[in-house]
């Protein structure tokens, strides 16, 4: 595979024309890319942190927004947002693949965002036109009145924009912005190193902005005011990033990376009968590596059955100049490795998916849990609003990884000899024992925060008890989900590099809606509506405690196969011997 570079206009500015010239051998050499770098990076991160406010902004209060402007029940709100959720990043997956395979990274985040856009001006209207919304409750007579149809069908069509939005600019954004810099030099590999800090800062500096002065425009200000803000910032966004539409370096898709894949199992499966012989990988078919942007596999030994694909049968299975004649039946060594490291992902992923089960948490009952808590500050008459505790796990997160960073790794560097300090794998399962400990601590304070309730709705227990379990889940954060992106990142083949960064926010998908699953599977079988079971409408008269400790188990138990499936992995780029001397256990 060649990496093909699709320029914009702007690049042919003050250069020669690259008319494609002759070598000596009649070669055509190929065009020379001209890598704008930082140049480009105001309008990169100037997009990324425009969209983060205008997308963190609308998504982070929908709980409050939900139950008190359209009325919803806790259980029902609850289970909407993990759905929401849920969808939001399961279409990561479909946005990532279209990029790879046909679009390009550009066109998918140009057309995202303008879909970002309408989501939040659609939701903007929600709150500020009378008819989309249900009227106020009659607080009189306790009554309030469900949204009609037509209100909820806004209200889908809000969440469908902002699903495709967020679909195309999840996964993109982070290869697009490393796509600016040349990865041959060292000022380019330093460049992308530096994006990458930058990204996580942009993203940090949403999170803070859109958890409190947004957040608290929406709960004590306007809804439609704190909906119509974030709608603004994402029309900046679009035009930060079209204003560069000349600047950027845009890489051509190769085609579906996952033909290939398909590719292999099919030829592995015609010749399922075949016996592999010991050291069959010098006799398996291995053409010449062109690719300049897919690096060279070592040989592996798991997985074996694959190996068949690449098993040479007739001479008449490779053309005369070295191809395969039919790749459905004859798959280079090269193509099965790539398939291998898809395949020794999907475990890993798959407990990780089960770690951030307890994140879904701090958008829901944590905020439930702030609603019916004392939210003053101190004797003063200042509320903190309940949405607004989310910005914790994130300020833990920001203030641990410059200390990580510059004393922690340094210290562990004398240790483990490793450039790194710990392993990738390491730092996720530190995550997760971080998240077990936090899901544990949620239930302490729980308990303890329904016992001063007395009776009432508003319990008179400090709601600022529940930082320290939101510290402990940015801590966790900091572990797992930057290295779970890290590790996809480096792990997947490059051609896969939109469908990698959709891996994290998929799991996240799936994790949403487990999370809902469980909820309504708790609900129904402790009591349903009909009576107080664990997570009643009232929290006072549940036992939210027991559901956060049911959590915790379960993290346990995803955690020993953590442990397994880490032990088992073996890192891209590395044979069986050179893995096994540098991959120390995961924790």
């Amino acid at each position: 595979m060649k990496r093909v570079m699709e320029r914009g206009t702007g690049e042919v500015a003050g250069e020669k024309e690259e008319a494609s010239e002759k070598h000596g051998n009649g070669e055509e050499e190929k065009p020379k890319i001209n890598y704008r770098g930082w140049k480009t990076m105001p309008l990169v991160i100037g997009n990324e942190t425009f969209e983060k406010l205008g997308s963190l902004g609308t998504g982070l209060n929908l709980m409050v927004y939900l139950t008190s402007v359209f009325h919803m029940t806790n259980v029902d709100a609850a289970t909407t947002l993990n759905v929401f959720n849920g969808t939001t990043n399961l279409a990561t997956v479909v946005g990532g693949f279209l990029s790879d395979s046909y679009f390009g990274r550009y066109a998918t985040i140009g057309v995202s965002s303008v879909a970002s856009l309408l989501g939040m001006v659609i939701m903007t209207l929600t709150a500020g036109v009378p008819s989309l919304h249900p009227p106020p409750c009659d607080q009189s007579h306790h009554q309030c009145a469900a949204a009609t149809r037509g209100q909820i069908a806004a209200l889908i069509a809000a969440f469908s924009f902002l699903v495709i939005g967020c679909g195309g600019v999840r996964p993109c954004s982070i290869a697009f912005g490393a796509d600016q810099f040349d990865p041959t030099t060292e000022s380019g590999k330093k460049g992308i190193n530096s994006f990458f800090n930058w990204y996580y800062f942009t993203f940090t500096i949403a999170v803070g902005i859109s958890s409190t002065i947004i957040i608290y425009i929406q709960s004590s200000v306007s809804w439609w005011l704190g909906f119509a803000i974030p709608a603004a910032l994402m029309f900046f966004a679009c035009l930060f990033f079209f204003m560069g539409t000349n600047l950027y370096v845009r890489v051509k898709p190769e085609g579906s990376p996952f033909t290939g894949i398909a590719q292999v199992f099919a030829a592995a499966f015609r010749k399922r009968r075949l016996e592999l012989p010991d050291g069959a990988e010098k006799s398996l078919f291995k053409p010449p590596h062109n690719s300049s942007l897919v690096s060279q596999l070592q040989y592996t030994e798991q997985f074996r059955f694959l190996d068949k694909a690449a098993v040479i049968v007739m001479t008449d299975e490779i053309k005369p100049n070295g191809a395969a004649a039919n790749p459905w039946r004859l798959c280079s060594t090269q193509q099965v490795e790539e398939t291998k490291c898809v395949l020794r992902i999907i475990p890993i992923w798959v407990t990780c998916v089960m770690y951030s089960i307890s994140f879904a948490q701090t958008t829901t009952y944590v905020v439930l849990q702030a609603l019916q808590s004392d939210r003053h500050l101190g004797k003063t008459k200042f509320e903190i609003p309940a949405a607004s505790f989310t910005i914790f796990p994130m300020l833990a997160l920001t203030l641990w990884i410059p200390f990580y960073d510059r004393l922690f790794v340094p210290l562990l560097r004398k240790f483990t000899g490793k450039e790194e300090g710990v392993t990738l794998l390491q730092r996720m399962g530190v995550g997760m024992i971080l998240s077990i400990v936090a899901m544990i601590v949620s239930a302490f304070v729980e308990r303890r925060r329904r016992s001063y309730a007395s009776g009432t709705a508003i319990s008179s227990f400090s709601g600022l008890w529940l930082i320290p379990q939101l510290m402990i889940m940015g801590l966790s954060e900091s572990f797992n989900n930057i290295s779970q992106l890290e590790f996809y990142y480096k792990q997947f083949p490059e051609n896969m590099r939109s469908i990698a960064g959709s891996l994290l926010f998929s799991g996240l998908a799936i994790s949403n809606y487990l999370s809902g699953l469980l909820v309504t599977i708790v609900h129904q079988t402790t009591g349903g509506y009909k009576k107080d079971g664990w997570l009643p409408e009232d929290l006072n008269k549940g036992r939210l405690d027991y559901f956060y400790l049911l959590i915790a188990a379960i993290g346990v138990a995803n955690f020993f196969s953590f442990i397994a499936c880490a032990k088992w992995y073996r890192y891209k780029g590395l044979d069986d011997s050179e893995a096994s001397e540098s991959s120390p256990a995961p924790v």
